[in-house]
């Protein structure tokens, strides 16, 4: 990561002093859903603090909660995190190590540090208390050991219903951390697991897990979001009291908040269920999967991260200032056609029937290893019909209009001498000349055209469908009301457009259509119908603070 850092600095210290010789980090996603463009942060950040001091980064899941884990999340997720490019050492699973950490609770039990409680759900949660008054020891928090370790081996043995009894730490009932406050360890929890199969019935909860596993994977620096702060004392204490031979440092950053955009599993869900969105890479969710298919490059990911750095404190960042580095990224990288989503044709009327003429044009003016296409010109073409006006209206407009002449992008100069109109009263040609002397790169400068559009021949046209994204939440209603209710309407908009005749693209390759926008080919598209969608428009008003 570019931007100096407090984590770095804690890292940096921890090698000065020989108390690690490198950096171990991982990524621990709970499978039970899609990752998102908040997920970045974390998995980037990981990664690269690693590798560049000399370390590595294991990717783990932590499957300790069946009901809402899926084997389809967990390809997905290594999906997402291959193609934002960290490369990790090993692939882990928390339910790798369910015998060790119920050898571990069964340690605190014998110790006296955890005991089987009856109390329901609801009683536990009554006993617990609030920020201002402490709780109330359970009527079991002093069963003996030796009542505790048959109760508990009891639990795993199927010996009791879901829900039953569960497993406490027994901490301190009156801490104002309400994590300390006697927390669950195991539940009884009868479920397929994908790993695991029906081997168990008793699976651990996050905060006993999750340290565990961290120290069996012998992690250094475990990195975390700010809303883990208040568990730290929880997961120093089982790391403790577990007897753990390898002690990690949890350390927490501020979480990556998107304004405005839906993240929460239930919500996607359900937009999905109701035929909203079109699943979970829907390339107007901010899924890392949506990203990828809307035709968002990774590096571009990564320039937006790094830029934002690493914040101790949290807060919300606008998806307009990611897009932003979206455009930077592509304005160099992608190759440039000419496409047009609205066409008008235009005749030439003084061009050769049957003729269409091959013109050399870059991909890239600014960046020649992008290379060179063939441009085709003939006697039909399509440009946008917003480049049309039948009267020039003022002197700053610099497009085609009756009796004005432009400059065609790579070919010639065209003069506009007569509309013919539809039924409707809508312009269906523009019928013009050129000028066999303007060709591009003849060095003609005799005369200056009234602007330069772009064009595409029509006779050699691909024609394309073009899907038109906008944010799927409308930004000036209230974030407070219902999801439904903020939805917006023309958050995608279909057209058929053209695209030059010779461009054959790659899949999901990225493409700036010249004026347009960055536009990258969908996974929809077949070899005679090309489906683009639009990745971000040409231009925002954002401004990216230096």
């Amino acid at each position: 990561m570019e931007n100096r850092n407090f984590i770095r600095t804690i890292i940096e210290e921890d090698l000065r002093t020989g108390k690690h010789a490198f950096p171990i980090t991982r990524f621990p996603p709970e499978p039970n859903g899609f990752l998102h463009l908040g997920h970045a942060r974390a998995i980037l950040m990981n990664y690269h603090l690693a590798i560049e001091y000399g370390g590595y980064f294991n990717l783990r899941f932590d499957d300790t909660n069946p009901v809402k884990e899926d084997l389809i999340f967990v390809e997905g997720m290594k999906e997402d995190i291959a193609w934002l490019g960290c490369d990790w050492k090993n692939v882990l699973f928390a339910s790798d190590y369910f015998e060790e950490m119920y050898q571990r609770a069964m340690l605190l039990v014998t110790k006296g540090l955890a005991y089987v409680c009856d109390l329901t759900p609801d009683e536990i949660k009554d006993y617990r208390g609030d920020l201002t008054s402490p709780g109330k020891d359970s009527p079991y928090r002093n069963r003996s050991i030796d009542e505790n370790t048959a109760l508990f081996a009891a639990m795993r043995n199927g010996e009791f219903k879901d829900g039953e009894k569960v497993l406490r730490a027994k901490i301190d009932m009156a801490s104002p951390n309400m994590n300390l406050r006697d927390p669950i360890i195991y539940r009884i929890q009868r479920a397929y697991h994908h790993n695991t199969k029906n081997q168990w019935c008793i699976y651990p909860m996050y905060d006993f897990a999750h340290p565990l596993e961290d120290a069996i994977e012998g992690i250094t620096h475990s990195l975390c979001s700010l809303e883990f702060e208040d568990h730290r004392p929880i997961y120093d204490w089982f790391v403790k009291h577990c007897e753990m031979p390898k002690v990690p440092r949890q350390i927490e950053f501020g979480k990556l908040i998107i304004a405005n955009q839906i993240t929460g599993k239930r919500h996607i869900r359900k937009l999905v269920e109701d035929g909203v969105v079109e699943g979970w890479d829907d390339p107007r969710l901010i899924t890392l999967s949506g990203l990828r298919r809307r035709g968002i490059p990774p590096k571009a990911i990564e320039n937006f991260i790094k830029a934002l750095g690493l914040p101790k404190s949290q807060g919300e960042t606008e998806i307009e200032m990611f897009y932003e580095y979206v455009r930077d990224y592509l304005s160099v990288e992608a190759r440039r056609i000419h496409g047009v989503i609205d066409p008008i044709k235009v005749v030439i009327t003084n061009y050769p029937e049957n003729h269409v003429e091959s013109l050399e044009a870059p991909f890239h003016r600014d960046n020649e290893a992008l290379g060179t296409r063939t441009v085709n010109f003939g006697k039909v073409l399509y440009i946008e019909r917003e480049d049309f006006i039948e009267t020039k209206p003022n002197k700053k407009w610099k497009r085609l209009s009756l009796g004005e002449e432009v400059r065609l992008m790579h070919a010639y100069f065209i003069k506009a001498m007569q509309v013919i109109y539809d039924d409707n009263g809508e312009v269906l040609e523009v019928h013009c000349t050129y000028d066999d002397k303007t060709k591009s790169g003849s060095g003609f400068n005799d005369r200056k055209p009234n602007g330069t559009i772009h064009f595409v021949e029509a006779s050699t046209a691909q024609e394309v469908e073009i899907r038109l994204f906008e944010n799927l939440l409308l930004e000036e209603n209230d974030r407070n009301a219902p999801i439904e209710e903020r939805l917006n309407p023309n958050s995608k908009v279909v057209r058929k457009g053209y695209i030059e005749g010779n461009v054959k693209p790659k899949s999901s390759e990225a493409f700036q259509f010249t004026r347009l926008g960055y536009f990258a080919l969908d996974q929809d598209s077949k070899e005679d119908n090309l489906v683009f969608n639009r990745v971000v428009e040409l231009k925002s008003s954002y401004k990216i603070k230096k």
